[in-house]
């Protein structure tokens, strides 16, 4: 005899006597389009959507700097720090949160040298030559403020707008509304860096409360960033065509007793996806096809840069193909932190990084594709003014540096400024709500129509606050 499907509890509820009343509140959440509406059983849930307003970007590369690099080292310099290198704060900056009383500490000034770049004369590290030849293209914030002094939850409030644990991510917000332009490959790709995961893990790239198809996929480093790629040997096309349909027809039917399942939607959905990757990916990921004279521009040529180059061109590639959201983190699970040795950390990753982001800049340039691809650079904060230790910095929310290019944005100018010592947002303070919300309009979504219902309340990348910040492309 056929096994019957067990009794799910909407089931068990119905059964138990409380079909009345599920029948009334059926009713009322119908009157109040409230009422959860059954999924079409093929419905693609990453298929292309129309943009609220006409969209600048297409598409997105976020270059994260895991640990929080030092805006006061590489994109804000502050000649009164330099002034009063060695000394206390002064009394007039008030009290100031740090993680070890900090704020005590004196003041330590910079070793980098400032030179203005591009017809606007942005000001930008030597630490970053490369970076600042295509001044002219970014947007600097340097009024930048976050919500938390610790690496867990400012990596959460960077990517899902919370420093709680369980929200969306950006990518996956993007992911849900807009879909994306290519069905051969993930809406949303990370790719980590290879020596070690961002503090927080995971929870930065998923999906939240949002259906399980918008969480970020995982790629990983080196000569083969996606595993299991390659079917077994001996296993034919047809063969492993026949398993998928028979796996996802039993599925289905599994599915069919559980509306509103998305963990097994979206497993559904990766199956099929996994197998049309097999046949797509392989180009997509085969970074030998580039000139020579690319793979240099990228920096594959050279030890320091050969790594994060290959990840920044392998962005380049996905977008240039369809995928709508690319994530790429340069530094280990520590990164950018230069808690004893900003010199010496800072010099490691700025020669990792620099030549491979300006390359990534001018490749997207050449190829036309610059104009439709927002480029974001930053990490989760700055770093203090004052020392930890004899030579380092430790980390800082109240005020730091991210930039953009790209998709609608108007390069050649800064945005917003720390006070004289770079310690707070001083002006045109931008809060990481702000930030979000001037992302999504440049995809063409409203942030504050971007929602999902999720337990009685509308949802959204940017909760209750956040205001477009229109400088960036007006």
């Amino acid at each position: 005899m056929m096994r019957q499907p067990p009794y799910s509890r909407r089931d068990f509820l119905r059964n138990a006597g409380g079909g009345f009343g599920m029948i009334a509140l059926a009713s009322m959440l119908a009157e109040q389009k409230l009422l959860a509406q059954e999924t079409p059983r093929l419905q693609n849930p990453l298929a292309p959507r129309s943009p609220h307003h006409d969209a600048k970007a297409q598409r997105v590369i976020f270059l994260f700097m895991s640990g929080g690099p030092s805006h006061l080292e590489l994109f804000d310099p502050k000649p009164d720090l330099q002034r009063l290198h060695g000394e206390p704060l002064p009394a007039s900056f008030g009290p100031v949160a740090t993680r070890r009383n900090v704020e005590r500490n004196r003041l330590l000034g910079t070793r980098r040298t400032f030179r203005r770049h591009g017809q606007a004369g942005i000001e930008v590290s030597d630490w970053l030559p490369n970076i600042a030849q295509c001044a002219d293209d970014i947007c600097v914030l340097r009024g930048c403020r976050g919500d938390s002094v610790t690496h867990p939850e400012s990596v959460y409030l960077m990517n899902t707008g919370s420093i709680l644990m369980g929200r969306a991510s950006l990518g996956a917000w993007v992911a849900y509304g807009l879909g994306t332009e290519s069905q051969n490959m993930p809406a949303f790709v990370v790719l980590p860096d290879p020596a070690g995961w961002v503090k927080g893990g995971a929870p930065a790239w998923g999906n939240g409360y949002l259906p399980a198809a918008y969480q970020g996929t995982v790629f990983s480093g080196g000569a083969a960033p996606i595993r299991y790629l390659n079917p077994p040997a001996g296993i034919t096309s047809t063969q492993q065509r026949r398993t998928l349909d028979l796996v996802n027809r039993l599925n289905q039917e599994h599915l069919t007793t559980r509306p509103g399942g998305s963990e097994l939607s979206a497993r559904i959905a990766a199956y099929e996806l996994a197998f049309r990757m097999q046949a797509h990916a392989p180009e997509v990921m085969d970074a030998s096809r580039e000139s020579q004279a690319t793979r240099r521009l990228y920096g594959l040529d050279r030890p320091e840069t050969a790594e994060f180059g290959l990840r920044c061109l392998l962005a380049r590639r996905m977008v240039e193909r369809g995928v709508r959201f690319v994530q790429v983190y340069c530094g280990d699970t520590n990164g950018w932190d230069a808690h004893t040795d900003v010199e010496g950390n800072h010099s490691r990753y700025c020669a990792q990084s620099d030549l491979p982001i300006a390359g990534l800049l001018r490749d997207l340039k050449s190829r036309g594709l610059l104009d439709s691809t927002l480029v974001i650079w930053g990490g989760e904060f700055g770093r203090t003014p004052m020392t930890e230790g004899t030579t380092g910095r430790d980390h800082n929310p109240h005020g730091f540096t991210m930039w953009l290019a790209g998709g609608g944005v108007k390069g050649g100018q800064t945005i917003g400024n720390t006070d004289a010592v770079g310690l707070r947002a001083a002006e045109d303070i931008a809060h990481v709500h702000d930030i979000h919300a001037t992302i999504l309009h440049l995809l063409g979504l409203d942030h504050e129509q971007l929602t999902y219902r999720h337990n009685g309340r509308d949802e959204r990348l940017t909760d209750v606050s956040g205001e477009v910040i229109e400088r960036v492309f007006v």
